[in-house]
């Protein structure tokens, strides 16, 4: 598996940040070249096309995405069934992967930017799925394109490297969760543990995986601010290889807490 390697420091550059400018212009003069790589998740191999540059980062697969797989597929029985929509989804190999594994029903999301709308397309075809998965273009902070989101499930990996962008992910967050509108064929995927008790994943939900890049300061002031924003921050995973799992966002309500015999936390509605 060739894991692609790439540099944070131009994600989310600031307008003024002069030295990120002349590099993004330098680099947007190199004509693009592109890299069909075979990448294992589990049970398949996937081949993703990526691309040499990209401003936004999102034209090389991140390495938390193979881990927020392996987790995902653990915790299948949370998201079968779910209407799912992946903000931040770069090359889209994730959502390939849950659509091919799952046969889920997932929409891909990111900038509103064409090349990485057709690249996404690009590794939809060339892995078998046709039509490809429908596609969001959504710069986060801007107005959702959708006025009545229906995604009972919103999930990402790896989008938490620059404060500056964390308003604007949240602002984005709150409109999907609070003006959430169930289609009438939304199931009822909760889980039933053997006291009777229910376990797994709200709906809507925001479910994440992090590496351990950022500061706890940085975190902190994402969560913090998420609650500040009307939203519910619940741990059900743990950290495991540099990654923080099943860290999920809800429309706050009443809820109390259940331990699992893991360490782990999920709320009871």
């Amino acid at each position: 598996m060739d894991i692609a390697l790439f540099s944070p420091s131009s994600l989310f550059a600031d307008p003024d940040d002069s030295s990120s400018e002349e590099q993004h212009e330098s680099e947007s003069e190199t004509p693009q070249s592109y890299a069909e790589r075979t990448h294992r998740f589990p049970g398949m191999d996937l081949v993703i096309r990526e691309f040499s540059f990209h401003q936004l980062n999102a034209n090389l697969l991140w390495p938390g995405t193979f881990a927020f797989a392996e987790w995902l597929v653990q915790h299948r029985t949370w998201i079968e069934g779910r209407h799912v929509v992946e903000l931040g989804s770069g090359t889209g190999a994730l959502a390939i992967f849950l659509q091919k594994s799952f046969s889920l029903d997932i929409t891909t999301s990111d900038y509103d930017d064409l090349e990485i709308e057709d690249n996404i397309a690009h590794n939809c075809k060339i892995n078998g799925i046709t039509p490809v998965l429908p596609h969001i273009k959504h710069s986060w902070g801007d107005t959702f394109p959708v006025g009545e989101p229906h995604w009972d499930l919103v999930i990402a990996s790896d989008i938490l490297l620059y404060v500056k962008q964390y308003q604007k992910l949240i602002t984005t967050l709150c409109f999907l969760l609070k003006n959430y509108k169930p289609r009438a064929d939304t199931a009822d995927v909760m889980e039933t543990s053997q006291k009777g008790s229910y376990v797994g994943i709200p709906q809507p939900a925001f479910l994440m995986s992090w590496r351990r890049r950022i500061g706890k300061e940085d975190e902190s002031l994402f969560f913090n601010g998420c609650e500040d924003a009307g939203l519910e921050v619940e741990h059900i995973g743990s950290r495991h290889k540099g990654h923080a799992f099943g860290q999920y966002l809800r429309r706050k309500k009443i809820t109390t807490q259940l331990n699992l015999e893991d360490g782990s936390q999920v709320g009871l509605y």
